[in-house]
């Protein structure tokens, strides 16, 4: 095959329909390696190092948490900690948005003074929503010294469009934030070194003050790994599925241009020659036999009309 016909026979390829369609799969493509299947590997990996350190927590001793506040550790969640000193009295904020065996809640929390005289952020735990909607009344954590044992939690980070809210007496908000509540309870609360949003502690269960705490997340690494690898394979096939359909389609031009002789895979349309009749397309008679059949009537004596 000539080089010629062969750029015919990839012509195809250059139409819009055909070209608006590799550009749909190579930024499908792209968006796989660069986007969706790195969105989910990170989150495989994230979900690996969290069930890495509540499994190290279990085992480990609960430390003091000043030592903590005094270190330089910025990974110290789901640690176990103790801290001793005494909850702070006017100090409740609610936490809006919460769930309590699959029924609204409200996560309840509280500051804690430290014997050294710095201000920790306490979980105390969910309370069930009444109707659903209000929350219920709460009862103030135990007065005097106290001993927590807890774990260390790190902020939540605060929605940009939920602002705190005072309802029914009760200061709330929607996220648990160390500065967000510093702000609302007018407290100087520390922020325990985390991740770089600062943490707070959650109460075990038995702890002074405590509702019903927040259980630990279970220790699966869920659905993120196959989820990555399977956007890694869709990345993969959509050009492998592309490339096979413009073969398929070279292979069937190749057979009808073998059937009918040419060796074009766009032949143009037929050209009406000048002298066809441009209505039926039918060609007219030929001026050599018009000339032939005058010829036998003069030879025989006929009339030519």
């Amino acid at each position: 095959m000539s080089g010629r016909s062969a750029l015919r026979r990839l012509g195809f390829l250059l139409r819009p329909s055909w070209l608006i369609l590799a550009v749909v799969v190579a930024g499908f493509a792209y968006m796989c390696f660069t986007v969706l299947a790195p969105w989910q590997l990170g989150k495989n990996s994230a979900t690996e190092h969290r069930n890495q350190r509540i499994a190290d927590s279990v085992r480990a001793a609960p430390v003091d948490v000043t030592a903590l506040l005094d270190g330089t550790d910025t990974d110290s969640e789901w640690q176990r900690v103790t801290a001793n000193g005494g909850y702070v009295p006017d100090s409740t904020l609610l936490v809006r948005l919460r769930h309590l065996d699959g029924a609204p809640a409200f996560a309840v929390l509280a500051a804690f003074r430290l014997d050294d005289g710095r201000t920790v952020l306490v979980d105390r735990g969910m309370v069930a929503a009444v109707d659903g909607t209000r929350p219920p009344a709460i009862a103030d954590p135990p007065a005097g010294p106290q001993r927590l044992e807890a774990r260390v939690r790190n902020s939540e980070g605060v929605p940009e469009d939920k602002l705190p809210m005072t309802e029914n007496g009760l200061r709330q908000v929607y996220s648990i934030d160390t500065t967000q509540a510093a702000q609302v309870l007018d407290l100087p609360i520390t922020a325990i070194p985390t991740d770089g949003r600062g943490g707070y502690l959650q109460l075990s269960e038995g702890q002074p003050g405590v509702f019903t705490p927040v259980p630990l997340p279970q220790l699966d690494a869920g659905p993120y790994l196959s989820y990555g690898l399977q956007w890694l394979a869709f990345g993969i096939m959509a050009p492998l599925g592309l490339g096979y359909f413009v073969y398929a389609e070279l292979r069937a031009r190749r057979r009808e241009n073998t059937a009918t002789g040419s060796d074009d895979p766009n032949p143009a349309e037929p050209i009406t020659p000048p002298d066809m009749d441009a209505d039926a397309a039918t060609p007219a008679p030929p001026r050599q036999a018009q000339t032939t059949e005058a010829r036998l009537a003069d030879r025989y004596g006929g009339t030519r009309r």
